[in-house]
């Protein structure tokens, strides 16, 4: 009886200590699915194909459609973007982190990012078969590719994995400079990669646009569960603890 009372208290005690930031997460959470299944039906019906191709188009030069604006450096510079978004790079950084946090003698957490990436990889999958749109043909690829278009691959990946590796990181970190700048590397490298999609051709900004929002929302869900159930503290890999390190 003792125990259940405890449970029950430990339980009411935190909800009740983070209520507000559940809110907000919830609502995030829930605009985010809401966004995405809204923009993913405009697709289907083409709603967005005008807005899409014109902004394909004006990447360009209109004189020939092979040839992206600005200088020639800039194409290179946006083709090894890309690369860190490909398989093979988000393989090995998830893998590199994964050890790490084995050898920081985090397991459970450790195990977490794994498994989160992992099924954020087969979720971003599922959902290009399932809305299946043809890759842009309205201008000459830059790269080679050839998988389907929507949510762009790179653009959801890249979000599920920098995005999770930075939200559950941050977490085992003391000072709050520190959890800032992940979280905020974590978001440029998404954002970076994902731009550099359109520019290179091989995607419409909706189908970024898509990967960006289904990878945000699977990274925020995913850092929720940590949070409540994964203990982040050092050393640790019993029941979640609630309290965070300071912030300093």
């Amino acid at each position: 009886m003792n125990d259940r009372c405890s449970r029950k208290s430990g339980v009411m005690g935190w909800l009740n200590r983070y209520e507000p930031l559940l809110l907000v997460m919830f609502a995030a959470l829930s605009g985010g699915v809401l966004l995405f299944v809204y923009l993913t039906g405009q697709v289907i019906e083409g709603s967005t194909k005008g807005l899409d191709e014109a902004i394909l188009l004006a990447l360009r030069q209109p004189s020939d459609l092979s040839t992206p604006i600005g200088p020639g450096w800039l194409t290179h510079a946006v083709k090894d973007i890309t690369s860190l978004g490909g398989t093979t790079v988000l393989t090995m950084m998830t893998v590199l982190v994964t050890i790490y946090l084995l050898l920081d003698r985090r397991r459970a957490i450790a195990i977490f990012v794994l498994a989160s990436v992992l099924s954020g990889w087969a979720l971003s999958a599922m959902l290009k078969l399932s809305v299946a749109r043809p890759r842009p043909d309205i201008v000459p690829h830059l790269v080679e590719v050839n998988d389907l278009s929507f949510p762009s691959g790179h653009a959801m990946v890249s979000a599920v994995t920098y995005l999770t590796l930075a939200a559950l990181i941050s977490g085992t970190r003391r000072y709050r400079s520190t959890r800032i700048f992940i979280i905020a590397a974590g978001i440029l490298l998404t954002l970076m990669i994902g731009t550099s999609r359109i520019y290179l051709g091989v995607h419409y900004p909706t189908d970024v646009l898509g990967g960006w929002c289904a990878g945000a929302t699977w990274a925020l869900g995913c850092w929720l569960v940590a949070r409540r159930f994964i203990s982040l503290s050092r050393g640790t890999d019993g029941p979640a603890q609630t309290n965070l390190p300071p912030l300093e």
